[in-house]
């Protein structure tokens, strides 16, 4: 997949077939357009386009006034894990639009006229029922049916009832994540939720009883980390190996507490050094709330049974 975060930069294909959204956890109802779009590609033979924006515009033009998330939004992807999941897909070509307040200022016409005909050259371009473009989201599948001839493309819209059949929307599942809610989160997203870091010293105080983890720092602030708690996850490390591991998300109450919220994984069956690689997790079941427990020997026992938890899961 070519990847182009500068429209300047993209080629004009001509017959491109294309679809555009913010794609954020390209969950299942995401992966639904995908497929109709990568089989539009195929037969009219010309290559598949994904159009997507960084960052999400919600954080550059806040949400509409009906909307319900606050303006603190934590994204399901960051951009390289968003990418990762389009090529997983097929797309030919993502195209990454810087959403700024003067791109969010385009009318629909300039939009289609500036991107999808002189930037791309779209032949056909499938979206979803909901979808709108332009300044105040003025421009959908309407305003393109009765202006296509002009614009020399046609325009196919994915049904409202096969989009709302899988009963997804990123927002239900940011907010299954932070409840906490990784089972349902995955179901809806079609794969578990992954989480990539740094290796980081932390206080080190597992290794003192027996239960070493590895402090994963996110680098990216817009990641959302799922709700406090004591998860199974698979821990990919940058060898490429991959690791039944539990995770703890929390201030670690028992020795002393944290000012601030840790992310640490303890890998099972694992030995070795970890500090300063990336770490990938993802998350497969919760297994409980963060506790505070009588002291260490009283946490060691209950780390023993998270640790036969999350073998019988993931083994």
């Amino acid at each position: 997949m070519h990847v182009i975060q500068d429209p300047a930069q993209f080629p004009h294909l001509g017959n491109a077939v294309v679809t555009s959204g913010t794609f954020d956890g390209v969950h299942i109802g995401h992966q639904q357009i995908l497929r109709r779009l990568q089989e539009t590609a195929r037969q009219s033979g010309g290559p598949s386009v994904v159009i997507t924006y960084w960052p999400h515009p919600r954080l550059v033009i806040g949400p509409p006034p009906s909307h319900s998330e606050p303006l603190n939004l934590h994204l399901l992807n960051t951009l390289e894990e968003r990418s990762a999941k389009l090529a997983e897909f097929g797309v030919d070509y993502l195209l990454i639009i810087p959403f700024t307040r003067e791109f969010a200022g385009w009318t629909s016409e300039e939009y289609i006229q500036n991107i999808l005909l002189r930037t791309v050259g779209t032949s056909k371009l499938v979206i979803g029922y909901d979808h709108r473009f332009g300044k105040n989201r003025e421009g959908g599948f309407d305003y393109l049916s009765q202006h296509a001839d002009r614009y020399g493309m046609t325009v196919e819209e994915i049904p409202r009832e096969d989009v709302d059949a899988v009963g997804v929307s990123s927002t239900r599942i940011r907010r299954a994540l932070e409840a906490g809610d990784v089972a349902t989160a995955n179901r809806h997203l079609g794969y578990d939720y992954p989480l990539t870091g740094t290796v980081v010293k932390g206080r080190q105080l597992g290794r003192t009883i027996g239960w070493p983890t590895a402090n994963i720092h996110c680098e990216e602030p817009l990641k959302l980390i799922p709700a406090r708690g004591v998860y199974a996850v698979l821990a990919t490390t940058a060898a490429g190996t991959h690791h039944a591991a539990m995770l703890n998300i929390g201030v670690r109450p028992t020795v002393g507490g944290n000012l601030s919220q840790t992310v640490e994984a303890h890998l099972l069956d694992f030995d070795g050094d970890l500090y300063d690689q990336p770490l990938t997790v993802q998350f497969v079941a919760r297994l409980r709330d963060e506790q505070k427990f009588d002291g260490l020997d009283a946490l060691k026992a209950q780390l023993a049974l998270d640790a036969e938890a999350a073998r019988r899961i993931l083994l």
